[in-house]
């Protein structure tokens, strides 16, 4: 018998897209901290959707039979507590799930910005007529720091419109829809040369903090900022700061540091920012596309043939 838990948040629906379960295969949802503790340690399978506590953490069992752990997300830093990441469970992760809703988001930001949408609003809550100009997107430069799947698929909607599109990644490479991909230590090279800025990397150890005071001082005062990767990439103070002194032109944030933002932060009034609730990707049908994938993965295991999307932990 396969025993597999899913964790969800408390207040979550079930993950749906885990029908026709094999006999074998015994499936238990839990949400709160007395039940995961009760039943982790005779887990074979942990599929996790809950990020936002460190409740797992707290809970992992010093003995156990957990082999392999799902997360639900493309990005994997909630599961970096050492009892699991210095361990030889198997992790994997959902890559490729949100990699569109999230391109598209992205797509719909840089028009935003090019047409000053945020202005056409706010002059029409003011009932004022003004006629202005705006910018083309066409033949703008955006560079897109992390060069993974997310990364390649807003590259791939950008090119469409004659964006060109510089990709910052762990190492130099070639790469479709990219103009160039370069190496990471080349980002204070090519930041001052971007219209937009988009972070679509994972949070790590390298990437926390990347886009501090210093580096949006390296950035355009007109250039957009566009962050669907993880809030602590960027040190929130020097954002505001940057914004507030025009040093930045704007900003759209899909995720923040802290999260959420808290009433009265500054970023909530900012004429120039637009903020969305950590859910660039989450399309209509996004729970059972989940759910679908890891479904064909767990027939995977159960075959004893290699998984997708097994994380690279060295990365």
């Amino acid at each position: 018998m396969t025993r597999i838990l899913v964790l969800v948040a408390p207040g979550e629906e079930a993950l749906p897209g885990l029908d026709e379960l094999p006999t074998t295969v015994e499936l238990r949802t839990v949400s709160d901290e007395a039940d995961l503790r009760l039943h982790l340690p005779q887990t074979d399978v942990l599929v996790v959707t809950d990020f936002r506590t460190g409740l797992l953490e707290g809970c992992w069992p010093a003995e156990h039979n957990i082999r392999w752990v799902h997360a639900t997300s493309a990005g994997v830093d909630a599961l970096m507590f050492p009892a699991l990441w210095d361990s030889d469970v198997l992790l994997t992760n959902a890559r490729g799930v949100f990699d569109l809703g999230i391109a598209e988001y992205v797509l719909g930001a840089v028009l935003m910005h090019a047409k000053d949408s945020l202005g056409n609003l706010r002059l029409q809550r003011q009932h004022q007529w003004q006629h202005r100009e705006t910018a083309l997107a066409a033949r703008q430069q955006a560079l897109v720091i992390g060069a993974g799947s997310i990364g390649s698929e807003v590259a791939r909607l950008l090119a469409a419109l004659d964006i060109e599109v510089t990709g910052i990644a762990r190492t130099a490479r070639e790469a479709p829809h990219f103009t160039r991909v370069l190496a990471s230590d080349q980002l204070d090279a090519v930041l001052p040369g971007a219209d937009v800025v988009i972070i679509t990397a994972p949070l790590t150890e390298d990437t926390r903090g990347l886009i501090n005071r210093d580096r949006l001082a390296l950035m355009r005062s007109d250039a957009l900022l566009v962050n669907v990767g993880r809030g602590a990439i960027v040190v929130t103070d020097d954002l505001v700061a940057a914004l507030q002194q025009r040093q930045l032109g704007a900003a759209v944030l899909d995720v923040v540091d802290p999260e959420p933002l808290p009433e009265g932060h500054a970023l909530w009034d900012m004429p120039n920012v637009m903020l969305s609730a950590h859910m660039a990707g989450d399309f209509i049908g996004w729970r059972r596309a989940l759910g679908e994938q890891f479904m064909a993965n767990l027939h995977r295991w159960l075959a004893d043939e290699p998984l997708h999307n097994r994380v690279n932990r060295g990365k």
